[in-house]
């Protein structure tokens, strides 16, 4: 697609719309350098301004949507992305379903601590960075989850009729992102962050806007098949961190699909090295913080929304 046709295109977003509607359905390394994270200060208040980018040249959407698992288990953590991203079966999701089944109290408090999460990424242009400066006026890639997401969706989808329909990812009319953090409870809340009134990008010409198009990563990766274990290797790992070397076969109905036997040996492990999605990042601010990395980063992690 050409920077000609994505303007032509500025202020038309029903299919995006329609992406909305679809996600709403039920259904060992260092920090990437090309992520960008909001941080705090000393008293846990955060303030950014971002701007959302539209969808990388011939890719179709400006997200990419993937499913994870984060828990521990008496064998070391399970840090995973889950093949569900994939549309493909999973071995956490068939334990689960199979626990939640099962009318246990018990079982469906561990159905819940394995549940999958849901993250998202996109190429953003950060316009304002208090504690970092340097970024400012550059293009990264950038991982939120589902409440960030809603303010996109309810922002392209207002829920009040004096309220104007906006893509946040348009070039021309779309608008800033202003987030604002709240520390409560140890964690990190978004609820105050909020789309500012529309507005061509840092008010910068088309040659300008051009460049920050160009400039963008591919979100293809994110989702590409290279970047989740097969299912035997999850399976293998997930018996680890349960430490069982077998699990029986359950008899299920045609939702409910069969646990296969899993013959992993039972090992004790360390937790696995982080991956590109920024789990390095967060290693680096545990171990700043003076706390050990394979408890409270890996804590931090599961319960990360």
């Amino acid at each position: 697609m050409s920077f000609a046709s994505l303007k032509s295109k500025s202020g038309k977003f029903a299919k995006l719309t329609q992406q909305i509607e679809n996600l709403s359905k039920p259904q060992g390394r260092g920090p990437d350098e090309r992520l960008w994270k909001p941080e705090v200060d000393k008293s846990g208040n955060g303030y950014a301004v971002i701007r959302f980018l539209p969808e990388p040249d011939g890719e179709d959407l400006p997200w990419a949507q993937v499913w994870s698992h984060a828990f521990q288990g008496p064998g070391g953590w399970y840090i995973e992305n889950s093949l569900t991203t994939l549309n493909q079966k999973d071995p956490v999701g068939e334990l689960n379903r199979t626990l939640w089944n099962s009318g246990l109290d018990a079982d469906k408090d561990t159905a819940r601590k394995q549940k999958r999460k849901l993250s998202y990424y996109s190429n953003i242009y950060v316009v304002k960075d208090q504690l970092h400066p340097e970024n400012e006026g550059k293009v990264f890639l950038y991982k939120y989850g589902k409440k960030i997401h809603d303010k996109i969706a309810s922002a392209m989808q207002p829920q009040f009729e004096d309220e104007t329909p906006i893509n946040p990812f348009d070039l021309w009319k779309g608008a800033n992102f202003k987030i604002k953090i709240q520390t409560i409870g140890g964690y990190w809340n978004y609820d105050k962050s909020e789309f500012d009134s529309p507005s061509v990008l840092g008010g910068l010409e088309d040659d300008a806007l051009e460049k920050v198009w160009k400039s963008q990563y591919s979100l293809k990766e994110f989702t590409d098949l290279k970047n989740f274990k097969s299912y035997e290797d999850l399976s293998s790992r997930l018996n680890i961190v349960l430490n069982k070397s077998t699990r029986p076969v359950v008899q299920t109905n045609e939702e409910d699909e069969e646990l296969a036997p899993l013959t992993s040996p039972v090992v004790k492990a360390d937790p696995p090295a982080p991956t590109k999605s920024g789990f390095g990042a967060k290693i680096k601010e545990v171990e700043e913080a003076g706390d050990s990395p394979d408890l409270s980063y890996f804590a931090a992690l599961a319960n990360e929304d």
